[in-house]
């Protein structure tokens, strides 16, 4: 009688950026039996039911002051928990992993409580709150930056980089699918994003400075996030705006610069494809956590970095004009860039999961 698959539940729930690592460590293991946790209202709902069966939890991060409030998200969290541990015990896994955030918490606890190792990846430089604080119960945390072990026990982390979508892993950067988008061959093309949830400060910024860089030749692919009123005000036969795209892989691969947020699936996705960039870190993420992760291209020569504060629709432009007239220190950011990737993240992170799984 053959053996059983190993059974693992994936506990990853909300943004692209805990999503994506999660899915592309799932594709590589094919001979596994994968089900996900998740929360109903969240986006796993749209990118998981195709691929795995999909478990949902009520369960709230503790963002506010103790009160009332409090006492009812906890006991959200007790009842997931008690709920995470009966669906292992009766699923019959051999382990869990998590990619972080409030939904990490339940599984962790629910896991270790049964004896099931725990592997948690972590992408950003400074680690989140659920990770600092459960670090202590996982088997591992696996980390997308080097910088984030100081701030963990280093007994229990390894570095493995952040896997990243399937249209990323590619063996060379011309392998990386083309672009299609009617946009001239030998023009300078700067690419706008600000992550999953697009970035309206940012948005105003280049639709502010756009101007002097369509005078300049470059051309503006502008992804503007679904949550932008002002998204389509401008128009300019060199200034593609939308909503968002799919072909990333392709879009980075054909941009000499990009202008974008510091989230780290972003930032991976920069490093794997060598681009340059100016980053603008999201001044409200938690415990600002994306200037942690923007210090690190910062540092590596990869990035130019400023504040949504400091910058100027002024300063923008004349940042992206001096590096546009300066192709050998665009170069040089590109190399860096590229110092920074981990091109087989997907394939150590399945490695070490085996490891510990089986």
């Amino acid at each position: 009688m053959a053996n059983a698959p190993t059974r693992l539940l994936i506990a990853a729930s909300g943004t692209g950026g805990h999503l994506f690592p999660a899915i592309a460590l799932a594709e590589q293991l094919p001979d596994y039996q994968i089900e996900w946790l998740g929360v109903s209202n969240r986006l796993e709902t749209q990118l998981v039911p195709s691929q795995y069966p999909l478990h949902t939890i009520t369960i709230e991060g503790f963002q506010q002051r103790f009160g009332l409030g409090t006492l009812g998200i906890l006991g959200k969290f007790v009842r997931s928990t008690v709920q995470v541990r009966r669906l292992l015990k009766q699923g019959k896994f051999n382990g869990v992993f998590t990619t972080g955030g409030y939904i990490a918490a339940p599984a962790v606890i629910a896991a270790r409580s049964l004896s099931l190792p725990v592997i948690l990846h972590e992408s950003n430089a400074l680690p989140g709150k659920v990770t600092r604080w459960l670090s202590p119960w996982c088997s591992v945390v696996a980390l997308g930056f080097e910088p984030a072990a100081k701030y963990l026990p280093r007994s229990r982390t390894i570095y493995t980089g952040t896997p990243v979508r399937s249209q990323f892993q590619v063996e060379a950067i011309d392998d990386l699918p083309p672009l299609d988008l009617p946009i001239p061959k030998d023009i300078p093309l700067i690419v706008v994003f600000g992550g999953s949830q697009g970035a309206v400060a940012v948005n105003q910024l280049v639709r502010q400075c756009a101007s002097a860089l369509f005078d300049a030749g470059a051309w503006i692919v502008h992804l503007t996030g679904n949550n932008d009123p002002d998204a389509n005000t401008l128009e300019h036969p060199q200034y593609l705006p939308l909503p968002f795209y799919d072909n990333m892989a392709g879009l980075l691969r054909r941009a000499n610069l990009v202008i974008s947020r510091a989230g780290a699936g972003s930032l991976t996705e920069l490093a794997l494809t060598g681009k340059s960039s100016i980053l603008i870190p999201f001044p409200y993420a938690a415990e600002d956590h994306q200037s942690y992760n923007a210090a690190v291209f910062k540092a590596a020569g990869a990035a130019l970095v400023f504040s949504q504060a400091e910058l100027t629709p002024q300063l923008l432009a004349s940042q992206v004009l001096d590096l546009l007239r300066s192709p050998a220190h665009l170069e040089k950011m590109e190399e860096n860039a590229k110092a920074i990737a981990v091109p087989d993240s997907a394939e150590r992170l399945a490695a070490l999961v085996r490891q510990l799984v089986e």
